[in-house]
């Protein structure tokens, strides 16, 4: 699904871009290819969590559970993230990305990156490990170049800062990623539990995290209709502290300095807390009534609050010595992990109908099949739209209680839950707007002696022909 666009090279812009839609958005087939991809990667993700199923209740370290754990934080997190980058850095700071050829060539590495990296973790092939590294390190640096020129705009809010700062997170997290690849191989240091969090610290909060925090604050108002009177300086405080959080807790992961870890832990958790109050100030100002991406987002930060008492009872277990403690690591982790992965997929059904409405008002699609004015909320199924939020609750909850319990089958439930999401979310999102496309393409298709039949009737009338 796709519209007709510019060359290959033109900042931001396509042919037929309707009336409304800021001139520095991307064309829609630069998010959707990110998103498209984020639903099969949850697909990925469902099935090798599936395959690992055995061996993570004994060991969640193994490297069948890290290919799996990187297909979900990769092939589906980030990709879902790096689409809603490239389609809302553009409107939050009113600036075109540098290129959209970049901005493909940014899909196409990660792409590649994303799928190498976890195949190689899974079946033990160093060399794929290492070429998806390599994919995946070129993806961060052509975004990085992408971004920088129109996140370098100011006075545009906490958005634009929490956005540059998520990019700084992000090359951080590469460069953790691209030292512990060539460290498989060379073996410099020991790659154990503490130095392992040390890099997902800043992949979920200084990455990911950031990101999501930052474009709610855009969001969350938008999709609510919620005014917030006066200075609202929560969002600032979550932006700032989370940042700040992981400066001190990676480094303290990383070298097992667990004052500094704690230091860390601390100033994340003022961080969340300033995000959780902000997301209920909007709540307080809606002038929306309670919807479906509410319920989301809600679920979401329930999530998140289930991560942090997790993570504190892990941090007990670990210190105690208990074996147990690694199992509810990996369960904060999925936690963590699901705060994100509710947020992303309740948040694509505001923005890919909004996208997709913006592709078919290109190409001339303006009207149901009725005659009554296309909506954003026509281009999907509401009745789906809760199936999709059941199926995405219910496998993070699954994951969660098969690590802290260990028990294979809840793991495999889980996995097959993501599967399903996957498929469901995806088919739900496409199937209206493809059918509309192939509807307008297949009226434009009619041959001409269609409409030469009227005229010739005028003019035995006497009427112009």
């Amino acid at each position: 699904m796709s519209t007709t666009e510019t060359p290959a090279g033109v900042k931001g812009g396509w042919t037929g871009r309707p009336a409304g839609i800021p001139a520095g958005v991307p064309p829609p087939s630069v998010p959707l290819s990110f998103l498209a991809a984020a639903a099969v990667g949850l697909v990925a993700c469902g099935a090798a969590l599936v395959l690992a199923r055995t061996v993570a209740t004994i060991d969640p370290t193994d490297d069948r559970v890290v290919g799996a754990a990187h297909f979900a934080m990769l092939a589906t997190l980030s990709m879902g993230v790096l689409g809603a980058i490239h389609q809302f850095t553009p409107v939050i700071t009113q600036r075109p990305l540098r290129s959209v050829v970049l901005s493909r060539a940014t899909f196409a590495s990660w792409l590649a990156g994303s799928w190498l990296l976890p195949l190689g973790f899974m079946t033990r092939y160093e060399v794929v490990v290492e070429l998806g590294g390599a994919f995946a390190a070129i993806a961060v640096t052509l975004l990085a170049i992408n971004v920088t020129a129109p996140l370098r705009a100011r006075g545009k809010g906490a958005p634009t800062v929490g956005l540059r700062l998520a990019v700084i997170g992000f090359v951080v997290t590469a460069c953790y990623g691209v030292v512990y690849v060539i460290d498989r191989r060379g073996q410099w240091f020991e790659l154990n539990g503490h130095v392992v969090l040390a890099h997902a610290s800043v992949g979920l909060l200084a990455w990911l995290g950031l990101t999501y925090l930052s474009v709610s604050e855009k969001l969350w108002p938008m999709f609510m209709l919620s005014h917030v009177p006066g200075r609202h300086a929560s969002g600032w405080v979550a932006i700032w502290a989370v940042f700040a959080g992981v400066v001190l807790l990676s480094p303290g992961l990383l070298l097992a300095t667990p004052v500094l870890a704690i230091a860390g832990a601390a100033v994340v958790a003022v961080g969340l807390g300033a995000h959780l109050w902000s997301l209920a100030t909007y709540i307080h100002h809606r002038r929306r009534p309670v919807d479906l991406h509410v319920v989301f987002v809600v679920s979401a930060a329930a999530w998140l609050v289930v991560a942090v008492a997790l993570g504190v009872t892990s941090a007990i277990l670990v210190h105690f010595g208990n074996h147990d403690g690694v199992a509810w690591t990996a369960a904060t982790v999925v936690a963590l992990g699901g705060w994100l992965l509710v947020a992303l997929v309740g948040h694509a059904h505001k923005i890919v109908p909004f996208i997709a409405w913006s592709a078919l008002r290109g190409r001339g699609v303006a009207k149901k099949a009725d005659g009554a004015q296309l909506m954003f909320a026509d281009l999907y199924n509401h009745q789906w739209a809760v199936v999709d939020y059941l199926l995405v609750n219910a496998g993070v909850a699954a994951l969660v209680l098969g690590f802290v319990i260990g028990s294979q089958l809840a793991l495999a439930l889980g996995g097959v839950l993501f599967v399903a999401t996957g498929l469901t979310t995806a088919a739900n999102l496409a199937w209206r707007p493809t059918r509309l496309l192939s509807t307008r393409s297949s009226q434009s298709d009619q041959p001409a002696t269609h409409i030469a039949v009227p005229a010739t009737l005028r003019a035995r009338a006497g009427g112009p022909s």
